[in-house]
């Protein structure tokens, strides 16, 4: 049973929306967040990338950065440029890029159900990350950006937030820079309130799709806010997320760059990708259209792999993946990648680059092969997650990105408190 409760979110007012809510604080360095700060000085990166707006000489995990985040976040809410909300309420969150469309119930979601794996888990997490985000909830006070679940579709909850959708107007509706337009609601109705929580009471259980550190992160500060005398756990023992139906979550590619070759000359390394797939020059477009074909550009022209049929365990379900087939049957016997998590051999690039961008990389010297993948299907996240398995790297790349700012969840009423 997924147990999700309202907030009292705290929010930018409708005339500041556009230019405090921001890209995820994981989706750029310090300098890139630097340069959105110049072009939009009330951005949320303010507050979860705070450095970008400090020396360039200091730590992203200094204390005084922490404090910084504490301080933008107060600066919002001494200039009235964000408020938050007095009652406990739902938001619907809609995002349309391109011809995708998701719309997600904005909500607290419960870290009791995280450690007992009702909200399920395909990654693994860094410890040096997931610290990262404790000390910025600390010193905030807050969760700033929401971690994005999933779960299986259920018409009647679809039904209900597109009848709630028709019903009211939105109180920011904003196309970012990035071309994605952002959409939200406020569910503040008891009875509207009552039948949302209802109805995700029927819903078995939840998923990750993206934000396991801050949901680690979530779970490790209530863990430690149990010790604080006179602490009420309603809002710590919560974390901020917005859930999506599956069947409305849209996957891209996580594509693969390789500095070099590994000491093969370019005829020697197709020998050897010779062995485990077939391979064939590329059509026009070299994306790859199916399960187990992968792209790959190299020496000036795009070929196209497929796994050949003895070459990976069809029921497996993290042997099967098209990353893993890659990584086991090429980037760790032929390229020497053992592993991708820490080989500074091996970069990745999201999928909303397109291929353009991996053939760029080797055009420009910055890579010697690149891999185009074919995108994971949420249905193999979850299929992983309910095997209590763990997917491999850079699996997954989700789009539209959340934006944080959106909506903030407070975790205590005095954000100066401790």
């Amino acid at each position: 049973m997924a147990q999700i409760r309202p907030f009292c979110g705290l929010r930018p007012l409708p005339e500041f929306a556009q230019e405090i809510a921001s890209q995820p604080y994981d989706v750029m360095d310090a300098k890139e967040a630097a340069r959105e700060i110049a072009k939009h000085p009330l951005s949320f990166l303010t507050v979860t990338r705070s450095e970008a707006t400090m020396s360039d000489c200091i730590s992203p995990t200094s204390p005084a950065v922490y404090k910084m985040a504490q301080q933008n976040l107060l600066r919002y809410l001494s200039q009235k440029q964000m408020q938050q909300d007095s009652a406990p309420r739902y938001y619907i969150y809609r995002q349309r890029m391109d011809r995708n469309i998701q719309i997600g119930l904005v909500a607290c979601a419960s870290v009791d159900e995280y450690r007992r794996n009702i909200i399920k888990k395909h990654e693994l997490t860094r410890t040096d990350k997931e610290q990262d985000r404790v000390e910025h909830i600390k010193a905030t006070k807050a969760q700033t950006g929401p971690v994005f679940l999933t779960y299986k579709n259920k018409g009647d909850i679809n039904a209900y937030i597109l009848k709630l959708m028709s019903e009211k107007k939105p109180v920011y509706d904003f196309i970012a820079a990035d071309g994605v337009q952002n959409t939200l609601y406020v569910v503040d109705q008891l009875l509207e309130i009552a039948e949302l929580t209802r109805l995700f009471e029927e819903v078995p259980a939840m998923y990750i799709a993206d934000g396991h550190h801050r949901c680690a992160a979530a779970r490790r500060v209530a863990d430690e806010m149990k010790s604080y005398p006179g602490l009420q756990g309603e809002e710590y023992d919560q974390f901020l997320a917005v859930i999506f139906p599956d069947n409305m979550t849209h996957i891209m590619a996580y594509n693969r760059v390789v500095q070099d070759l590994h000491g093969l000359t370019p005829e020697e390394f197709l020998a050897r990708v010779s062995e485990k797939f077939t391979v064939a020059p590329a059509p026009r477009d070299p994306e790859p259209k199916e399960k187990h074909t992968f792209g790959m550009y190299l020496s000036g022209k795009w070929y196209t792999l497929t796994a050949k049929e003895d070459s990976f365990a069809k029921d497996d379900v993290i042997a099967s993946l098209d990353v893993s087939i890659l990584q086991t049957n090429l980037l760790a016997p032929v390229l020497g990648i053992g592993d991708p998590r820490t080989d500074a051999r091996i970069d990745f690039v999201g999928g909303i680059k397109g291929v353009k961008a991996l053939t760029q990389r080797v055009d420009e010297g910055e890579a010697a092969v690149a891999f185009a993948m074919y995108p994971t299907d949420i249905a193999e996240v979850m299929r992983v997650a309910d095997a209590g398995k763990i997917m491999p790297p850079k699996s997954t790349w989700f789009e539209p990105k959340l934006r944080d700012g959106m909506v903030v969840h407070m975790i205590t009423e005095d954000i100066t408190l401790f």
